[in-house]
């Protein structure tokens, strides 16, 4: 997969200031996944930056709520019709909820 393109600079800022934000209550390192900018914590990754949009590893309620927000999707970084079913894809009409998802899917990583 190609390196996903960066066509709104306040979107990807945003995303970079949630992982900086995280990285002060734990070990995540701004990192690549699937060709895209991620957020890792212990070499796993959790969220992730494609197309404009935020991308997260959820389970349990964080999941139904991601999911539910208007125009979300499960991941199918492919294309292929194989989407990862714990990764839901936000957009940024949602970025407000952003950093919540990311705390949610940094917090549900495993110890």
């Amino acid at each position: 997969m190609a390196k996903t393109p960066i066509e709104n600079p306040e979107a990807f800022a945003l995303y970079t200031r949630i992982g900086e934000a995280l990285q002060s209550q734990g070990p995540v390192v701004l990192g690549q996944m699937f060709g895209m900018p991620s957020l890792k914590a212990n070499g796993k990754a959790f969220a992730g930056y494609y197309q404009d949009r935020m991308v997260f590893k959820l389970k349990g309620d964080a999941h139904a709520t991601a999911l539910g927000l208007a125009g979300s999707v499960l991941f199918d970084p492919s294309g292929m019709k194989r989407p990862m079913k714990e990764w839901v894809v936000v957009s940024w009409d949602h970025s407000s909820r952003w950093e919540e998802l990311a705390r949610a899917a940094f917090q549900a990583l495993p110890a």
